[in-house]
């Protein structure tokens, strides 16, 4: 046979005849068959194909092979997004590839290029005057843009053409300009092509080392599905492996209680059967455990920073739910904290099941049936922080209840209470306003249309994962921001919001930290500090010293202790352990220098007015009005027992939360202001709850609107108006079940909350 040459630098497919066969039915035959097999697998590295006559090729392979795949051994990490055996090649197992955006280069259509409409490119026009004549690399190809390819730098974004548009964001390809640079070191004419200003910025971001540089590119860039995996995070022939026609990441995609129905409807016999039979009891335990404290909406691949803590601390009990472990103690911190009362019935069974089979728990809770549920309660107090710290009362949940020196008691008997409002405030008495969003879509709420009225506390309601906080959260605060504040939030998908106009602010009242290191303080937050140092800088002494307000800060040079830069402490790098924090040595912890501390005023120091309680500091500075008006709002949410100069890392989320509320307080009214609080009463005691109702009805008895995301029935029958959704979580939510005054709430034979709630104010139900 002729055999044809062959291009030595190219690859070639070449197939070899091994041997040809006629099928005979004796020994001679399947030897030669046999050898022929093993000749072809050998030189075709594990491949061959069978020819027959009349009949399709058949391709076979020693590999793991099919349709010209090839697949690896299924071992469990090519089933992982975070391993290199599993993870997609692209996107590295994040499912999403970041890429410069279009609309956020150029978020505001309606200016022009000249106005500043393509951010990167405002410096040259509008934002610093030394631009105007500017002569660098980018403003001369802009020149010369705008002069050779006649693009228009004075008409709005939106009424340049499209090839306009693709010209300055995507490139000119091969079309070429003459760029004239008259530099202070470079003069002359420069002939080449525009790379497009959305390729420059994702170069610049990807070369760049600086964290700052990093920081101002990813401002224009966007999160989009990777092309490759779909999002789906793995390398696509791991997704070809299915059970009754589900990929691992189809399953990871169902809700908790829709993979609890998938692993018990699973049908397997024979060896399929013994081989899964203890992983799926395994699987099925702990998503059992996850249906049963409230958790069966959640998806299995939602990411872990978007869980409450509630949510990620019962995530974490489940799995030790499933390894059936005695002589345990398990510490749980308010495991309560986002249940709805439906749910946390089913939490307490789970907690009683763990102690029946021998372990001990240990719960941090302000939860009254959670309480009354417990075979022992510690009560410590009797007040906070350092009127604290004391064993108040300590027995089965009737002892205490009987003790009359626990203030826990007293709530459990029903001697203390927080009282149902006689009469609640009217929308119609109130102006009759209204906030409408209407036709809400994000994440699970079903279109729905919900009326706000204004004036009055609003709380909204519903089973953990019902859509609240997508409807308040994601809808309307970041809608309001971006009217009233000009903010860039992302707002969650809805036809449009009616009667903003009503509205002046909104502010959003978290329990977020108020500061990041342990220079913020609640003296600093909330202002009060700048006060007091004005009222220092008055002294007589600090006057014939000539010190100034700034000599009374510890951020600046001058009054701080220069040692430890005004901290008070000295942070020691340990290399391998954590770092330790030791006392400064020339301060002794003061943060501020001799000379400063030196002025008093009633003995007291700048140093000593900050390790002052809010109460002592109150009545020092008794006579002197602008520093104890912010000094009772802070009384007023029930935080008279904090020091002022508390480092924020040390205070928890509900004392953050109501520092923040006390700042909003001190400041003058307008009347016209939505509040939004998230669960603000966890980590709040009886008390405590009551001292913070009383402070958002002085919001509302000022017109002002206050919205609250609750499932603390105390909470509940208070409002004036309640905005239930449901039925269920996940998707089986997002509707409105009810909403209206609580009465009408506890009528509703569909709502779980007007369940609760009728046993509480006694509602017949007619």
């Amino acid at each position: 046979e002729n055999v044809q040459t062959l291009a030595r630098n190219k690859k070639h497919h070449i197939e070899v005849v091994v041997d040809r066969l006629k099928i005979k039915n004796d020994k001679t035959f399947e030897k030669r068959l046999t050898d022929s097999v093993e000749n072809a697998l050998k030189l075709g590295n594990g491949q061959m194909i069978v020819h027959m006559l009349g009949r399709e090729d058949l391709k076979m392979s020693e590999a793991r092979s099919c349709c010209g795949i090839a697949y690896p051994e299924l071992i469990p990490q090519i089933f992982s997004f975070n391993s290199p055996l599993g993870m997609c090649p692209d996107c590295n197992g994040i499912g999403t590839l970041l890429s410069m955006d279009p609309d956020k280069v150029v978020p505001d259509k309606n200016l022009s290029i000249r106005q500043g409409a393509v951010i990167p490119w405002k410096n040259y026009f509008i934002k610093k005057p030394r631009y105007q004549n500017d002569n660098s690399w980018g403003m001369s190809q802009l020149k010369a843009m705008e002069q050779q390819w006649g693009i228009n730098f004075d008409i709005p974004w939106k009424k340049l053409s499209k090839k306009d548009k693709d010209l300055l964001l995507y490139g000119s390809k091969n079309k070429e300009m003459t760029v004239n640079w008259n530099s202070a070191k470079i003069q002359g004419e420069f002939t080449r092509t525009h790379e497009g200003l959305i390729h420059t910025l994702m170069r610049r971001y990807k070369s760049t080392q600086s964290e700052g540089q990093k920081k101002y590119y990813s401002a224009f860039m966007t999160a989009s599905t990777c092309p490759a995996c779909q999002g789906k995070r793995l390398k696509n022939e791991v997704l070809h492996v299915h059970i009754n026609k589900k990929s691992i990441m189809d399953v990871t995609a169902m809700t908790v209680r829709q993979a609890f129905d998938f692993v018990k409807g699973l049908n397997l016999a024979g060896n399929k059967k013994l081989i899964a039979e203890e992983l799926l009891k395994e699987i099925s335990d702990r998503l059992g455990f996850l249906v049963n404290v409230g958790l069966d909406y959640l998806s299995l691949d939602r990411s872990g920073p978007t869980l409450s803590g509630g949510e990620s601390q019962r995530i974490r009990l489940a799995s030790q739910v499933g390894s059936e472990l005695t002589g345990v103690l398990y510490i749980l911190d308010e495991p309560s904290i986002g249940l709805h009362q439906r749910d946390n019935i089913k939490l307490l069974h789970t907690l009683h099941h763990l102690r029946d089979i021998g372990n001990t728990l240990i719960i941090v809770e302000h939860d009254q049936e959670t309480m009354e549920e417990s075979d022992w309660i510690v009560d410590i107090g009797p007040g906070a922080g350092h009127l604290g710290g004391q064993i108040v009362a300590q027995g089965t949940p009737d002892q205490i209840k009987g003790n009359p020196a626990s203030i826990t008691g007293k709530f459990l008997t029903g001697k203390e209470r927080i009282e149902i409002p006689t009469k609640r405030k009217n929308h119609k008495a109130r102006g009759n306003k209204w906030i409408t969003i209407v036709k809400a879509s994000e994440n699970n709420l079903k279109n729905i249309t919900v009326k706000i009225p204004l004036g009055l506390l609003v709380t909204v309601t519903g089973v953990s994962g019902a859509g609240k906080s997508t409807l308040i959260n994601q809808i309307l605060y970041p809608a309001l921001a971006a009217k009233l504040h000009d903010s860039k939030l992302t707002v969650g998908r809805h036809d449009k919001i009616k009667g903003l106009s009503h509205l002046d602010k909104v502010i959003n009242i978290d329990q977020k930290p108020i500061g990041r290191t342990p220079r913020s303080n609640p003296a600093t937050y909330t202002k009060v500090f700048d006060h007091i140092r004005d009222f220092f800088a008055m002294l007589p002494e600090s006057k014939a010293r000539g010190y100034k307000k700034g000599r009374y800060s510890f951020n600046v040079k001058g009054g701080r202790c220069e040692a430890c830069k005004g901290d008070g402490h000295i942070k020691v790098e340990m290399h391998f352990l954590a770092d330790v924090f030791v006392p400064c040595e020339v301060c002794q912890g003061k943060r501020f220098n001799r000379a400063t501390l030196e002025i008093t005023y009633k003995g007291h120091s700048i140093s000593d007015i900050l390790n002052l309680s809010v109460m002592q500091a109150r009545t020092l500075f008794a006579s002197h009005p602008k520093i104890t008006n912010i000094l009772n709002t802070l009384m007023d949410v029930g935080l008279s027992y904090i020091k002022l100069g508390q480092a924020a890392t040390t205070l928890s989320g509900g004392e953050a939360q109501r520092i923040k509320l006390a700042r909003e307080l001190a400041k003058r009214d307008t009347g016209e202001t939505l509040y939004i609080l998230d669960e603000p009463t966890t980590g709040l005691h009886f008390r405590d709850v009551r001292l913070l109702l009383k402070v958002l009805s002085r919001l509302t008895k000022a017109g002002n609107t206050v919205i609250i995301i609750e499932h603390n029935l105390d909470v509940i029958k208070t409002a004036d108006w309640i905005i239930d959704l449901g039925p269920e979580g996940g998707n089986s939510g997002g509707e409105i079940i009810a909403q209206g005054p609580p009465e009408t709430i506890a009528m509703k034979s569909k709502s779980y909350t007007g369940h609760y709630l009728k046993k509480i104010l006694n509602c017949n139900g007619k």
